[in-house]
């Protein structure tokens, strides 16, 4: 019985990765249907490459913010690690989660690797790395209703956006708090540290839309990327939420009136920028973020 069990585990989970690869690629043609390429590759072309290098290391400093916050939730639940084998351990994270989207991705691998080496239980450290999530969806979420008052006309639509995002605060504090108390003392430093992830991001879009020359309905493209950059998260495609991001962006730039050509571009450049700071954590595949078995001090 328990083999039979684990065939079917294997065989739902290779289902799941053909259905994500059947998402991305229906995604990738939707939009390819939609868009003039030569187009999109002459005004990226015309691209200020110097305000494009700012929004990589902008990027970069995005994820070192966020791996700070990681290790809180680690610390409060008695994971140790010194701020470098943190940053060593999420940069192979970032390169598994892009790289490998089936059964081993940077979460799981981050989940056993640290469950084993400091006897934790499995469901403490991947409650850890699911609020962090959750933490950085939540201040997503504040600044995509702030920003939804420049995009969408129906008031209606804005203040329930605000008045959602708003209320999600208490209520993640309340279910921490009878659900997981040994995160309760991290939670206003991650969801600080949170914030600042989100803010560096809208700096990196920022840098990119400048780079392309772009300087009128900048809010717009600005809500329609952020509301694509939720669409990614849901796990429904492979690569990092590749095509279901794209989908998303070029239906969005057709809601608000934008240039569909410049959003797919703005997409696939942040998305670029993602792969080269993600490939940096194949280095980490060769050699071990915890050398000689190295831990920080308690």
């Amino acid at each position: 019985m328990e083999e039979i069990s684990t065939k079917k585990t294997i065989i739902s989970k290779w289902l799941q990765l053909l259905l994500k690869m059947a998402v991305t690629i229906a995604c990738l043609w939707y939009v390819s249907t939609k868009i003039d390429f030569e187009k999109a590759l002459i005004a990226a072309k015309k691209s200020n490459w110097a305000c494009l290098l700012a929004a990589f290391f902008i990027y970069n400093l995005s994820k070192l913010i966020g791996s700070k916050r990681l290790n809180i939730y680690f610390k409060n639940i008695g994971i140790h690690l010194t701020e470098w084998q943190n940053v060593k351990l999420y940069w192979l994270g970032m390169y598994y989660n892009l790289f490998l989207p089936g059964a081993i991705t940077g979460d799981a691998y981050k989940v056993i690797l640290l469950s084993k080496r400091f006897n934790t239980a499995y469901k403490k450290t991947t409650t850890a790395i699911l609020l962090d999530r959750f933490s950085g969806l939540l201040s997503l979420g504040l600044i995509l209703a702030v920003y939804s008052s420049f995009v969408i006309k129906e008031k209606w639509i804005v203040a329930l956006l605000i008045v959602g995002a708003v209320v999600a605060i208490p209520l993640l504090y309340f279910v921490i708090k009878k659900l997981f108390p040994h995160f309760l003392p991290g939670f206003w430093s991650t969801f600080l540290l949170g914030a600042a992830v989100q803010i560096t991001i809208l700096f990196c879009i920022y840098f990119i839309l400048f780079g392309l020359n772009i300087s009128v309905d900048i809010n717009g493209y600005v809500f329609i990327f952020l509301v694509a950059a939720i669409a990614s998260v849901l796990p429904i495609s492979v690569g990092g939420g590749l095509g279901v991001r794209e989908f998303v962006i070029i239906q969005g730039a057709k809601y608000a009136g934008l240039d569909e050509h410049t959003a797919l571009i703005l997409s696939l450049l942040f998305y670029l920028i993602t792969v080269i700071c993600s490939l940096a954590g194949m280095i980490f595949v060769f050699k071990n973020p915890f050398p000689q078995n190295s831990v920080a001090a308690k």
